[in-house]
């Protein structure tokens, strides 16, 4: 077997407004009590790990999971955009029912291509990927033989989950992310992937 580069793939914690199906997107959401607590206890979890180095979203749900976990390593979290989640553009902070009201063929049209609609001033699912896959590359390349933690989004992990067992974006809601998930990707040098957890 070759060299192993080991990712701890987590999500943020629970954010406020978690109670409505909602899109929140980009929108720099804070994140509740029970939040902050599910990012200290991944933290926990990761302090007997030899971390070399933290990445996240630049948006504060991450930011705080992060450093939560550079606490316990002496480590500084380093903060990629291209880890924000899905821009979902003028659509998010709005529930799924005031779409649905307002934009019913728009949100039909989402349903039936997920991978390739893009709502109007937002992205598409295969522009996220593509913003995605090189930070995660890039991630993987920097640190050959080592482990280290990425906190980020539900859709930004699913399409790093999704391409690590080699399924089609159009499965991503085949995949749970929990708040305060955590999940487990090795990355061999000769290309192997094998995903040891997924939405612990």
């Amino acid at each position: 077997m070759t060299q192993r580069t080991r990712i701890h793939l987590l999500r943020h914690g629970q954010v406020e407004g978690h109670g409505e199906a909602r899109y929140n997107g980009q929108r720099d959401v804070a994140l509740t009590d029970l939040g902050r607590e599910q990012s200290l206890s991944f933290a926990q979890g990761l302090s007997d790990k030899e971390l070399r180095a933290i990445y996240c979203s630049d948006l504060q749900r991450c930011r705080v999971g992060a450093e939560a976990i550079a606490a316990f390593h002496g480590l500084r979290p380093t903060e990629l955009a291209d880890l924000r989640e899905l821009h979902i553009g003028k659509w998010e902070g709005l529930t799924w029912k005031e779409i649905q009201k307002r934009w019913p063929d728009e949100w039909q049209g989402r349903l039936d291509d997920l991978v390739h609609f893009r709502v109007p001033e937002g992205e598409s699912l295969l522009q996220l990927a593509a913003r995605v896959r090189p930070a995660i590359t890039d991630i993987v390349s920097r640190h050959r033989g080592e482990e280290v933690a990425v906190v980020a989004h539900g859709g930004v992990n699913r399409v790093i989950l999704l391409d690590a067992i080699g399924a089609p974006l159009d499965r991503l809601f085949h995949l749970e992310q929990d708040y305060g998930c955590r999940n487990i990707i090795d990355y061999f040098d000769d290309g192997y992937v094998t995903v040891r957890l997924v939405n612990g």
